[in-house]
């Protein structure tokens, strides 16, 4: 559905990141940004903030973490920013929502920067996939390695223990063969699958 006119509100959350340290560890920035498109100045922007961890790859634990608040609504905004520090530590890996949760939601935190911390989680397990592929690449080997998707076994109902993701695996499929989205499952079933 999509209204008359110019829209009342405009959310955008982007994430990148990038490989340090040689591979072995990964920076990856998220912001947020909310504009008003109907508001002069032509799209007033109310909120740009971003958030930055660096993350090893070796235990998926958050080794750095900055908050800045780049566009805001109030001079004290931006003094909760230190609080984000407290990202050090964390594994990205079981628990890691129910962490930030305990920490960031509600008046302890900003409900903007919490917002970037729940996108932070999956987009560093999809970075860390990525860098892994990067990785086996630069070392001459397959660059989609089946083990490798591992680490997204149980993020949804394809990668259920008992899931299609694991069956098309168990059947054949390699990750990054083939097109996508990948084929349904009884396509690999058959002779001469994919």
């Amino acid at each position: 559905m999509t209204g008359p006119g110019l829209p009342l509100h405009r959310r955008t959350i982007s994430v990148t990141a990038h490989a340090e340290e040689g591979g072995r560890e990964i920076s990856v920035e998220a912001e947020l940004r909310d504009e008003r498109p109907w508001e002069a100045p032509s799209g007033g922007t109310v909120h740009r903030m971003a958030l930055t961890v660096r993350v090893r790859l070796d235990d998926m634990v958050i080794s750095a973490a900055r908050a800045d608040m780049r566009t805001f609504p109030h001079a004290e905004c931006p003094r909760v920013t230190p609080a984000f520090d407290g990202l050090v530590g964390l594994s990205v890996g079981a628990g890691y929502n129910r962490a930030i949760q305990e920490r960031f939601r509600g008046v302890s935190g900003c409900t903007h920067l919490y917002e970037l911390t729940r996108a932070l989680g999956p987009a560093v397990v999809q970075a860390a996939i990525s860098a892994g592929a990067l990785r086996r690449a630069a070392d001459g080997e397959p660059v989609h390695n089946p083990r490798a998707t591992a680490g997204v076994l149980n993020s949804c109902h394809v990668w259920a223990p008992d899931g299609v993701g694991l069956r098309k695996l168990d059947a054949g499929w390699r990750p990054g063969a083939g097109p996508r989205p990948v084929p349904e499952l009884d396509t690999f079933d058959r002779p001469g699958r994919p």
